[in-house]
């Protein structure tokens, strides 16, 4: 017994100091560059910043909070994850319960098709061509067209299969309907397969980078990670006509956006986190 407390205990051990260590990997780009964000200009290029900031200073900050265009394109993100992400969940929840059932008709034939997706695809150029084709260009096209994964919808199918049958026919003698078996019955004894497709969306759309870009055309329908790309590759320029003896370094302006796309995905992830690990489990055991 002592040597298997013993050898416990230093399994602990080890995992913490290697879960430790996979946080502080994790953690140090976000604190470097909140700290490069508010740092000093000589400071900044003199490579004097490793963690923590020097000569601290906001007005990069400033500068942000007048920037109208990072906030138009703030709230098209913000717009794309929380409407994106109900289309989504909408789509992949009522597609899913619908594959779990047996008596559907086709079942095999579509579950086949949906996992053929995965397998397979048209190429990006086909694939843009079909989107120009369809008009997907503005603000509701790119939330209808990307609507669903075929990977979160087996995910979704897997843990609804799981549902005990006798509760499934219970409730069909007591006369309830498809809807209200999947909104009373499926989705409450779901809870974490569905917050768990619900960070998988969310992260998706508030990322959403590539196709937004060659789709878009509209500068006012941009979302952030498009806008912070396009500022990477002019903000030298922007900084011209600015007088040389700045307070901050021209990075510090990129840096302070990076830190301020990421802050609603620390705000939310803590209170999803606890559901992630036991939905990805429990929904991805079965074939």
């Amino acid at each position: 017994m002592n040597r298997l407390n013993k050898s416990e205990i230093i399994f602990k051990m080890l995992a913490y100091i290697l879960v430790g260590a996979f946080a502080i990997v994790a953690l140090y780009p976000v604190i470097y560059a909140f700290s490069a964000s508010i740092s000093g200009k000589l400071e900044y290029e003199a490579g004097k910043i490793v963690l923590l900031p020097k000569n601290i200073n906001f007005q990069v900050y400033k500068l942000i909070y007048n920037d109208k265009g990072f906030w138009i394109s703030y709230v098209n993100t913000l717009f794309y994850t929380v409407f994106g992400t109900a289309w989504s969940m909408l789509i992949s929840t009522t597609g899913a319960y619908a594959l779990a059932k047996k008596r559907l008709l086709f079942r095999r034939q579509f579950n086949f098709l949906v996992v053929f997706t995965m397998w397979f695809n048209a190429g990006m150029i086909p694939t843009y061509l079909n989107y120009v084709n369809m008009g997907v260009n503005n603000r509701w096209g790119i939330i209808f067209a990307f609507g669903v994964q075929a990977y979160n919808i087996i995910l979704l199918r897997n843990y609804f299969e799981g549902v005990p049958k006798e509760i499934d026919e219970a409730a069909r003698m007591d006369g309830v309907t498809e809807f209200q078996m999947l909104r009373k019955i499926y989705m409450p004894m779901s809870k974490a397969a569905l917050a768990t497709v619900t960070l998988f969306y969310a992260t998706s759309r508030w990322n959403g980078y590539f196709w937004a870009r060659m789709l878009l055309k509209n500068p006012m329908e941009l979302n952030l990670q498009v806008y912070m790309r396009i500022l990477i590759e002019n903000y030298r320029k922007m900084f011209d006509d600015m007088p040389i003896n700045l307070p901050y370094a021209t990075d510090a302006y990129i840096y302070a956006i990076l830190v301020c796309s990421i802050i609603p995905v620390l705000i939310i992830y803590p209170y999803i986190q606890q559901y992630f690990a036991r939905g990805v489990n429990l929904g991805g055991v079965k074939g």
